[in-house]
């Protein structure tokens, strides 16, 4: 379906015009949106990525194999994010004034969008848990670079490859009969990376060890609506 390629892209474009048209960066809000989309992303994982893995693998492989490739993802996301600097769960941390273009970050988040797209077609629900990611990652990026010295063009640029990476995956996964053939294998290893950020996104959201009643509410709402999904 197209609307399966076009929303992420919506998603990001959002998150960059909430930025530079409206200077909407409130930190607190921002983070109560990671802490739902960590939920939902979590939620959607466990209740519809999982099972449909695990319950193919039964029929074609060994499920020990396939966990190997769960744990692979979560090693793999680890190593992106050497690059990344944890963008995908909300961090960008980089000299104010940088003017090259940041390269290592660029490739990194692409390479985990890319991934990302490869199950949208075919697992309920994973589309809306990656537009509400998207969002407040597209809001922190969109910051991070509109107030380093990067060129507005770069930036541009930047947002625009950010955001057709994962419908470019969930392309290739579509049309690519090479993919078809390791499609379980490389599931779960997007399920891997899933579990990872947003795991990382739960355990950041409460800072400090304290109690926050407004990111635990959005959290338990976020799996509540992925669990009705």
């Amino acid at each position: 379906m197209m609307i399966n390629y076009l929303l992420p892209i919506i998603a990001v474009i959002i998150g960059f015009v909430v930025v530079y048209f409206l200077k909407l960066d409130n930190q607190r809000n921002i983070k109560i949106l990671l802490a739902f989309s960590g939920g939902f992303l979590l939620a959607i994982t466990i209740f519809n990525l999982l099972p449909e893995i695990f319950e193919h693998s039964i029929h074609s492989t060994n499920s020990k194999y396939i966990g190997l490739f769960v744990l692979f993802g979560i090693l793999f996301q680890i190593f992106l994010e050497y690059f990344s600097k944890g963008a995908e769960h909300g961090h960008v941390h980089s000299h104010d004034r940088q003017k090259k273009f940041p390269w290592l970050l660029f490739f990194s988040l692409s390479i985990h969008a890319f991934l990302e797209g490869f199950p949208i077609h075919k697992t309920h629900g994973l589309l809306a848990g990656i537009i509400i990611h998207k969002i407040p990652v597209a809001i922190i990026l969109a910051t991070f670079l509109l107030r380093s010295a990067i060129s507005k063009p770069n930036t541009f640029i930047f947002m625009l490859l950010f955001a057709i990476a994962t419908p470019l995956g969930s392309f290739v996964s579509e049309n690519f009969a090479i993919i078809t053939h390791y499609y379980t294998e490389i599931v779960a290893l997007v399920i891997g990376i899933f579990l990872h950020i947003s795991t990382t996104i739960l355990f950041e959201s409460s800072e400090g060890h304290r109690f926050n009643l407004a990111k635990f509410t959005a959290i338990i709402s976020a799996i509540a609506i992925a669990y009705f999904i």
